[in-house]
Formats: C-alpha cells, structure tokens, sequence
C-alpha cells in the first residue's frame, strides 16, 4: 500500500486493491519507469485554461469551476471517436475543447458563468454552444447538471463560483470545511464515491481536479492558496489508466482487456470500472513515492504532478481506453 498522506481518497483504496480480481499493479514497472521520470522536469502544469480570463482573478474561478462541472464523456460511446474543436486557430480535443467551447460562447454573450443561466440551462443550448466534431455525449445530464449548481449558486452565494471560495477553510480536507468536503456537501455531483464489498471507495476526481486547475492557473497570478495540496491523490479518468496500461504499470485480466479493445462499455460501479480506477490512484502514488526517492528534497513532487505528466503525453493516444457512461469522469 502507498504511504499515508492524509488523504481521504487513497486512505479509502485498501479493500479494492486487496480484493481486485481483474486488475493489478505492477511494482516492477513502477520502479522501473520512476528510473526516468524521477530526471524529468515534471512541473506543475501551464493550463492554457481559461483561454486569457485568468487575468481576472473571480471569474478564472468562475470559469474553471462551471467548466468542472460538466469535464466528463469526451468520446462517443459508440463510435468512439474523441470530441474535438477549432477556436483561436487551434483544433482543442477533450476537456480541453469544451473548455473552448465555452469561452467560445462567452464571446458570443452567452451568459455560461452566471448562475441565473445555468439554472435555465437546455440540452439543446448546449448543442448550440458544444458544437464540434461530434455531438458532445451526454448533453441532457450536463445540463441537468448545470441547472442544479446554478440553483445552488443563486441561493446561496450571489450566482457565483468565487463567492463559494471566499468561505472556509484554505485546505482540501479540514473536519468537513474543506474545499474538497464543501463542494462535495453543497453540489452533489461532485460527491465521486462507489462501493466495494459493503466499504465507501472515494474517488473525488472533478472536485480535486477543480481546485488544483485552479491552483496551478492562478498561482502567478492573484493566487489560489491551498494549504494541504500534497494531500491531493490523481483523478481517476479515462486517459491515466490507459497511459498506465501503456507503460505496463497497470495489468488486466484477459476478458478486460478484451472488454477495452473492443470497445464494450463497463458499467458504472461495476468491479471491473471501480477496480481500474483505484489502480490507477494507487499507482500514481506509488510512482510518486519512487520518483521522489531519485529526487533531491528541493525537487519532490505531488501526485498531481505525476497525473499532469501522464496525461498531457497520453490524452490524444490512439491506445483503447476503458468506457463507462458516467457523469463522474
């Protein structure tokens, strides 16, 4: 097991990676890539997000977090193909085209970071506004999505993301004041968890990711604290694990495997989803921690570091990733 860093969601992996039957970790691999990637610069990400808004310290929050709400199903489920964008001369593929898309419809007047908005928010508005490649997936859940944030948002903090965050703890667990613990009690769709033989399994992936967006885009600019960002694990999704499979860390049983090639979808919450995505949470933070053996103490990383890493190098890959239809990665 990796070493505890006081985080919730590594800390709830345990019974998965015990109990696992269809995926595991291989350590050798772990030390074996940590033998190169330990002489990486691995720094902290330059998010090209917002698209110029991070001059503007409340609406970068604004723009990141409704962004977050919806940063799931970027692939077709049947034809597999990625959602992708042109904007700023540039074609954006992923997470990274929906963010263009709505600073896209920001420059259109689309009113996407106001809560009034969001509460009336259509699927077909956003078609309108998602328009790309491909139609994005899933259309009606985000705009069920943004419809009970931006209640959530009018009620209770002025129709505003950066009026939740000038509330509260700065750390991302603090006796249920946390941002991490606020975002997942206030809105709902951010609470990521699954169950495995009886016991919680926390993911937590769009709230984590969210804060350190945040984190990483306005650090030179206006500045978003946060005090126990080392207690921040990987976000589970699509593009890690497949990296991971890649670089032989994670393993998979013969009928999975065979499952991801070919394109079947794996059920929410079933053991083979719930298995790929605390693997993936374990292997990450067990490269971390050999990686961090091969560095000098004035170069130690976090695991989002090591996430960054992996995704940025993997997330346009040709590789097969597994498919769950879900609005939680």
């Amino acid at each position: 097991m990796t070493k505890d860093i006081g985080s919730p969601v590594l800390e709830s992996l345990g019974p998965v990676i015990r109990g696992s039957r269809f995926v595991r970790t291989d350590v050798k691999k772990i030390a074996e890539h940590a033998g190169w990637m330990a002489y990486e610069e691995l720094p902290f990400p330059d998010f090209v997000l917002p698209f110029g808004v991070g001059g503007n310290r409340d609406e970068a929050i604004d723009f990141v977090m409704v962004a977050g709400l919806i940063n799931f199903a970027f692939t077709d489920f049947r034809s597999r193909k990625k959602f992708e964008v042109e904007y700023g001369g540039k074609r954006w593929s992923d997470s990274e085209a929906m963010f263009a898309c709505l600073k896209r419809a920001a420059d259109e007047g689309v009113a996407v970071l106001e809560g009034e908005w969001l509460a009336r928010a259509t699927a077909g508005e956003l078609a309108r506004i998602f328009r790309g490649n491909i139609e994005m997936p899933m259309l009606p859940e985000r705009a069920e999505i943004f419809r009970e944030a931006g209640a959530v948002l009018n009620a209770r903090y002025g129709g505003r993301f950066h009026n939740f965050f000038k509330e509260g703890s700065r750390r991302l667990y603090d006796n249920g004041g946390g941002m991490v613990e606020r975002l997942i009690a206030e809105f709902p769709r951010f609470n990521d968890v699954s169950t495995f033989d009886g016991r919680e399994i926390k993911f937590y992936k769009l709230a984590q990711l969210a804060i350190w967006v945040l984190h990483a885009s306005l650090r030179y600019s206006g500045g978003f604290a946060v005090e126990d960002l080392s207690k921040m694990a990987a976000f589970a999704d699509y593009i890690v694990p497949a990296a991971l499979r890649v670089m032989g860390i994670l393993r998979y049983a013969p009928g999975l495997e065979k499952a991801i090639q070919s394109g079947k979808l794996l059920a929410r919450d079933s053991r083979e989803e719930i298995e790929i995505r605390a693997h993936t949470l374990h292997a990450t933070a067990l490269l971390r921690e050999e990686v961090n053996k091969l560095r000098p103490r004035d170069r130690q990383v976090i695991i989002p570091q090591i996430d960054a890493r992996l995704w940025t190098h993997y997330h346009a890959t040709h590789w097969p990733h597994h498919l769950t239809r879900t609005i939680m990665y």
